[in-house]
């Protein structure tokens, strides 16, 4: 039996496109020979569509599409599409009134129904919100083969692999125990950089552990903050991977179930992406180009400031959408020094984009007029330096309302966590590209760009950070260098230490004290943030839940008997540079 996966690229909503690329799937395979077609978790509606589930119109018009799919669909071909189902007995259990379901669809007809069995409810997941839970392990038979259903975290509960359970059940054990000759799993899994590597040494394990092949059909795409990666992929009992489709774009892909010997035989293997900048990369310009397409933009704007973090943001634009469609805007001020200009520059004509010059410095007076007597008497501080980065952010807005541009915020992930940014000023933008990327991840990318041929002018990589609001100013006057600052963030984010294990691990008491506020008194900002490609496993999105308005200080309760210094609270525009390596 030859069995397909349609890698594809939903749009969230669009209940008629989304049949149509399910429909043309199937006609390509129906026509290469194909018994059986997988698509992804939820592909009628596309993943992840959040409160549209709320909608019973919604809910409605995806079942009409479905049956009418169901008769569009070419003869002698099964398909299993992602979609959901009403949960009939949920007045009387008072359970939830939907289902994440599999339908599976053959000879005209929806001719069974399989529900997800594990619903996640942590990071960007919130699916008991919508969902109840399947109760029965999930197969049907096809051909005299018995072929096992499984919904995406339906996969993620090997308590061999993982060293405990998250939930009561293994599904992908019960399948095992019910002796069938297939598993696969629909899913519409969102992209980490590293994810794959888990995901096909988890799926090995499994193979091996229940002798059972293993197909595996994932979502690409981004879809909001969510990137997804595609890299479907099948293994045979072995744990081998018998296929594996192409990254961050759609692909249809056939591997060949055998009959005789119950396994699954070499197919196309894509290539593996040879580092995590490549893969990172690939994500960002795939994240960049639907987010516009999806959102009905064909053309870009972002603040050009010289600075590493505008470069990089640049060239992914230009990467994902074409060069002619990226504008860059530099807005010197008096403090701009004379390479930023030419940095900015350079890298634009480096990349091929438009570029347009509007000084602020007049602008720049005339605030400094309008508010003087208000001002009097008062040292030039922090206000006076954000007005700089406000008025960027106006002049930003500005131009995206007038053309209906899409514009693009600049910012980096250690920015973000501190607070090294400014409301309505840098901040403004309809998606923050690099949001989750770390500053040192940052200069490691532009490297990566300038493997074979300088696309980032030298000089944006290794003059001194600055966001030059003021004579002098560097990054470093109000932040530790970078690659510290990271490795704090990293810790106390993603590995959720506390301020004495971050000391522990070789890091200043007051450094770890003063970023541990920082981040705590940031949230504000972050919540009034644009959308941010999320690319790590805890990225400032809706996977982030902090309270703004809350009296827990991390590091005031690792150090109860201590006084701890209060934070310079930094609010400036900090625009890119290179920290220097101390």
């Amino acid at each position: 039996m030859k069995i397909a996966i349609a890698q594809i690229n939903p749009i969230i909503g669009d209940l008629p496109g989304n049949a149509q690329k399910i429909l043309e799937a199937a006609q390509r395979a129906a026509s290469g020979g194909v018994r059986l077609l997988l698509t992804p978790e939820l592909s009628l509606c596309g993943y992840p569509p959040r409160d549209l589930l709320l909608n019973p119109s919604f809910v409605e018009a995806m079942n009409i599409t479905l049956q009418n799919l169901a008769q569009d669909l070419p003869p002698n071909l099964a398909v299993l599409v992602g979609t959901v189902e009403q949960n009939l007995n949920a007045h009387i259990n008072g359970g939830k009134t939907l289902f994440n379901s599999i339908a599976l669809l053959e000879n005209s007809k929806i001719k069974q129904a399989f529900h997800k069995r594990l619903l996640p409810t942590y990071d960007v997941f919130d699916e008991r919100r919508y969902f109840e839970a399947g109760l029965e392990a999930n197969y049907f038979t096809l051909d005299n083969i018995d072929i096992g259903v499984t919904i995406c975290e339906d996969l993620w509960n090997d308590e061999e692999f993982w060293g405990k359970r998250s939930y009561t059940v293994n599904p992908i054990a019960d399948l095992a125990t019910l002796g069938v000759d297939l598993i696969v799993n629909l899913s519409a899994s969102p992209y980490t950089f590293g994810k794959q590597q888990l995901r096909e040494k988890m799926l090995k394990y499994s193979a091996v552990r229940f002798e059972k092949p293993i197909i595996y059909a994932n979502q690409v795409g981004g879809n909001d903050d969510l990137i997804f990666d595609g890299r479907s992929f099948a293994l045979n009992r072995q744990g081998e991977i018998m296929c594996r489709a192409r990254g961050f774009e759609t692909d249809l892909l056939a591997v060949e179930f055998d009959e005789a010997v119950r396994d699954l035989q070499l197919s196309y293997l894509a290539a593996v992406y040879e580092s995590e900048d490549e893969e990172i990369w690939q994500a960002l310009v795939l994240g960049v180009r639907d987010y516009a397409r999806k959102c009905r933009f064909s053309k870009v704007v972002l603040g050009l400031s010289g600075g590493i973090d505008s470069a990089l943001v640049a060239a992914i634009a230009t990467a994902a959408l074409g060069q002619e469609n990226v504008l860059g805007v530099l807005m010197p001020s008096p403090y701009s020094s004379e390479h930023s200009i030419s940095d900015a520059l350079a890298l634009a004509e480096n990349l091929g984009m438009k570029t347009d010059t509007l000084p602020i410095g007049q602008l720049m007076q005339g605030f400094d007029q309008t508010l003087a007597n208000l001002f009097a008497g008062t040292e030039f501080g922090l206000a006076e330096e954000n007005i700089q980065s406000r008025i960027r952010g106006n002049l930003l807005m500005a131009i995206a309302n007038k053309f209906g541009y899409l514009l693009l915020s600049t910012g980096n992930k250690s920015e973000m966590a501190v607070g090294y940014c400014t409301l309505y000023g840098d901040m403004n933008g309809g998606l923050a590209v690099i949001a989750d990327v770390p500053k040192t991840r940052v200069y490691s990318l532009c490297q990566w760009l300038n493997r074979n041929n300088e696309i980032i002018p030298q000089n944006v990589l290794t003059k001194a950070p600055s966001a030059e609001l003021k004579p002098g100013q560097v990054d470093q006057d109000s932040l530790p260098p970078y690659e510290i600052l990271d490795d704090i963030l990293q810790r106390l984010i993603h590995h959720h230490q506390s301020a004495a294990q971050i000391v522990a691990a070789g890091h200043d008491s007051l450094i770890v004290d003063r970023v541990i506020q920082m981040v705590a008194r940031a949230e504000f900002k972050r919540r009034q943030a644009p959308p941010g490609l999320k690319i790590t496993d805890r990225a400032f999105g809706t996977g982030w839940r902090m309270p703004i308005a809350s009296n827990w200080v991390a590091v005031k309760n690792a150090y109860p008997t201590q006084t701890i210094p209060t934070p310079t609270l930094v609010c400036s525009d900090a625009q890119d540079a290179h920290p220097q390596i101390n």
